[in-house]
């Protein structure tokens, strides 16, 4: 029998000070059975990061043709892919060849480094396409926050990045390897 989802809920209320973006978010996120809670809450962290009334989470993990995170327009446009992980130079450039901007969240400490010399050169083709590093430490705090009922507050400023769930806040200092 195969395994199901996982279903999390979160209550996201986001102030966005860098990029003038205030909302409250209701969110119900399906972490696959093959997912830890560091890559589900680094979603949460992605829509958060990214947060628009169009931002919607994809197929993902589960899904070779959709991103992690997707923001669409009216008319099905792809404005915006955001990836999870470290995605091959092909997958790259068929998200660049389908969305507007690309950014992908790289995490995995010793790997990044590996995977950066090797694509570095092919992200720097990519016009409209970011890196954003995370260190294994930050995501070990960001998985501490992790419930099936969350209810959670980021604040982004001057590309700092505090989540937190009433005393409990975590802070984040991602590395943009590449920002288009």
């Amino acid at each position: 029998m195969a395994l199901k989802a996982t279903v999390y809920k979160a209550e996201l209320d986001v102030a966005d000070l860098d990029r003038s973006h205030y909302g409250s978010h209701s969110l119900t996120i399906a972490r696959h059975p093959s997912e830890t809670e560091q890559r589900l809450m680094l979603r949460l962290l992605a829509f958060a990061l990214f947060a628009d009334d169009d931002l919607a989470f994809g197929g993902g993990i589960s899904s070779d043709d959709e991103p992690d995170l997707w923001l669409r327009s009216p008319s099905g446009e792809i404005l915006h892919w955001i990836e999870l992980g470290l995605p091959d130079e092909r997958r790259l450039r068929r998200a660049a060849g389908r969305a507007r901007a690309v950014t992908v969240l790289a995490y995995g400490q010793r790997a990044i480094e590996v995977w950066w010399r090797r694509e570095a050169s092919a992200v720097a083709q990519l016009a409209a396409t970011s890196v954003l590093a995370f260190s294994d430490a930050e995501l070990s705090d960001l998985a501490a926050l992790a419930t099936r009922a969350m209810k959670l507050q980021c604040t982004v400023q001057e590309g700092r990045i505090y989540l937190g769930e009433g005393a409990r806040t975590v802070e984040l200092a991602p590395v943009w390897l590449r920002r288009a």
